[in-house]
């Protein structure tokens, strides 16, 4: 089905955690129905059922991704779908032969890790122009993530390069916060974004007739790929 918008977008919930086990399992809710957000947009009951039957047809796992990392999967999905509440999941983390599994798990366990973030494209929605609130009707899922906080800094910055490996531009607030974490002035990465990345989004919306050239995502990729985040307290 083609997509209406063929930005990848992203999107945080807090994760209603209901279990986590020792053998690595955890089960909860990601998306909940019907609840308006800080963008002024709702998910509705049934937006992921065609998506759900897809990636159940394919037959081939959904790995659990750690802070959008595609390189760092720590586990896997061994059950997703939708119920009156929301979008219910169950997985299993992979705690007893990859590092950073066992440390989600324990992060998990504790209550510090309390997001789940996930990547899609929007196939139908519809606007409200009295509630100025926007309906997501039905999305495609393209992966999902568990981030320590919702819309925290680190899984915001690899959020934006996931989607420029998929070959689409993120946001410009994101990919100017993107350039902050990276060392840039506050100035610096307003002016960056501004003069190119603004560039991309304008022709994004211009329609099929001025499609983002793929030579163009491709440069902005290798520019991120160079680009280290600072760390703090490394001997």
């Amino acid at each position: 089905m083609k997509r209406k918008n063929a930005a990848l977008k992203i999107r945080d919930f807090d994760l209603q955690i209901k279990a986590v086990n020792d053998d690595g399992f955890f089960s909860g809710y990601g998306s909940v129905f019907g609840v308006v957000d800080s963008y002024r947009e709702v998910v509705a009951a049934g937006a992921f059922a065609d998506s759900l039957a897809a990636i159940v047809t394919r037959g081939r796992p959904v790995p659990v991704l750690w802070q959008h990392r595609q390189g760092e999967p720590i586990g896997v999905y061994t059950k997703m779908e939708e119920d009156e509440h929301g979008l219910y999941v169950e997985g299993r983390l992979l705690k007893d032969s990859v590092r950073q599994a066992s440390e989600a798990h324990a992060l998990m366990a504790a209550g510090a890790v309390s997001g789940l973030s996930i990547g899609y494209y929007v196939r139908d929605d519809s606007f409200d122009e009295t509630t100025r609130v926007r309906t997501l009707k039905q999305l495609e899922l393209m992966e999902i993530s568990l981030v320590t906080f919702p819309a925290n800094d680190e899984a915001r910055v690899e959020a934006v390069k996931f989607a420029i490996a998929h070959g689409t531009v993120p946001t410009l607030p994101d990919f100017e916060r993107f350039l902050r974490e990276a060392g840039f002035s506050k100035s610096q990465s307003a002016v960056i974004a501004n003069r190119g990345l603004k560039h991309l989004l304008r022709s994004e919306s211009e329609g099929t007739d001025s499609k983002t050239d793929p030579a163009d995502i491709k440069a902005l990729g290798d520019v991120l790929s160079g680009l280290k985040l600072p760390t703090f307290g490394e001997s």
